[in-house]
């Protein structure tokens, strides 16, 4: 086996991962390792593709405040735009008026609908369901396959590797350095980055590194045909605000899925068909046409913390282990704002205020 050295390496070739490993790389030797045949292949290549400011915890919208700049302004990461509008529907029925007014809380930019002006942006819906909406209009469709592909270029333009098809079957720290084991080969260097996903948990475990619980959870979708007659490409993703069910135009198309969040052991991911049949069920019941045919189906799953709050920073327990995990469904639309704090962190700067740091360091669950 061949030994490979580097400043850093980063471990796991998802959006956070390809965009921290380019981060870094400004300053820093950087090799990526991702397990799979291809970068982006399990959460991000099956990411809902949104970016909404308002859309998660306190900790989260901070995060999304810090990544509007980039995606508006993608310098090195994109010569074109990353965003096109789409807009944001969430409707609440009677019994879910409470949690309507939580989601509004802090946010920013949202305008409260009737149910006739909510069914003005969507035709299809019913209105009798409906008790009360919200629009987000400056929620955007996000360029996830640009987004990946920026990132990488920018990675090998500052010099990055990046080997595929090398999962981690070895890893140990020893003379001031991991020792990193990885598709047959050898690799070497004083400090790693946990972006492993679903996998994080059992990655840490392996480093011997804090026992913070991360829960995978699956999420499925499925294709329907745009309901005949319908120009959908201008209606917002609507759904539930509940988050019990949600659909987004896709390529003239119709993606619905049904929200759910069912933990799972880490693996390539598939939906359950009982699961998909409720979620469409209630697609189906808040909206005047019928699901005739789903053309394809998939789901991927989404990793969270116990607070769902992403989980970044040194470890405390072991020296050069850096924590990039626990991003949720969050993670496309953070990554931007992720990938600097942990360029920063590897640094040894503070790249943001103390406040967000704590919200997010894995001391937290200590």
């Amino acid at each position: 086996m061949t030994r490979h050295n580097a400043d850093v390496i980063v471990i796991g070739g998802g959006i956070a991962g390809a965009s921290a490993a380019a981060e870094i790389a400004a300053d820093r030797e950087v090799l990526l390792l991702e397990s799979e045949p291809h970068l982006g292949y399990h959460s991000t290549g099956r990411s809902a593709a949104i970016f909404i400011r308002n859309y998660g915890n306190a900790t989260l919208r901070a995060l999304n405040a810090l990544a509007a700049p980039v995606f508006d302004d993608p310098g090195e990461i994109a010569d074109g735009p990353l965003l096109s509008p789409r807009g944001e529907l969430l409707l609440a029925a009677e019994d879910e008026l409470d949690a309507l007014e939580d989601y509004a809380d802090g946010a920013e930019g949202l305008e409260r609908l009737s149910a006739a002006e909510a069914c003005d942006l969507v035709p299809i819906l019913r209105p009798d369901p409906i008790a009360a909406a919200v629009y987000e209009s400056d929620a955007q469709n996000i360029d996830v396959d640009l987004l990946l592909q920026g990132y990488t270029r920018l990675l090998k333009a500052r010099g990055g590797r990046i080997v595929t098809g090398a999962p981690v079957t070895a890893l140990r720290r020893e003379g001031g350095a991991w020792h990193v084991t990885a598709g047959g080969e050898d690799h070497a260097a004083p400090l790693i980055v946990n972006a492993a996903g679903a996998w994080a948990g059992r990655l840490a475990g392996m480093a011997g590194a804090a026992p913070i619980t991360l829960t995978p959870k699956r999420r499925s979708a499925a294709l329907l045909p745009a309901p005949e007659e319908r120009d959908i490409d201008a209606w917002p993703l609507f759904g539930g605000v509940v988050e019990n069910w949600y659909a987004k135009p896709d390529a003239g198309k119709l993606m619905v899925s049904p929200a759910d969040a069912d933990p799972v052991e880490p693996h390539d991911a598939w939906p359950d068909d009982m699961v998909l049949a409720e979620g469409l069920h209630r697609y189906e019941c808040a909206v005047t046409v019928p699901v005739t045919r789903v053309e394809r189906s998939w789901a991927g799953l989404r990793t969270f913390a116990p607070d769902a709050s992403p989980v970044v920073g040194f470890d405390s327990r072991v020296d050069g282990f850096l924590w990039l995990a626990g991003q949720g469904g969050y993670g496309v639309q953070t990554a931007p704002a992720l990938a600097r704090i942990a360029a920063g962190l590897v640094a040894g700067a503070a790249p943001v205020d103390e406040t967000l740091l704590t919200a997010l360091a894995p001391q937290r669950f200590d």
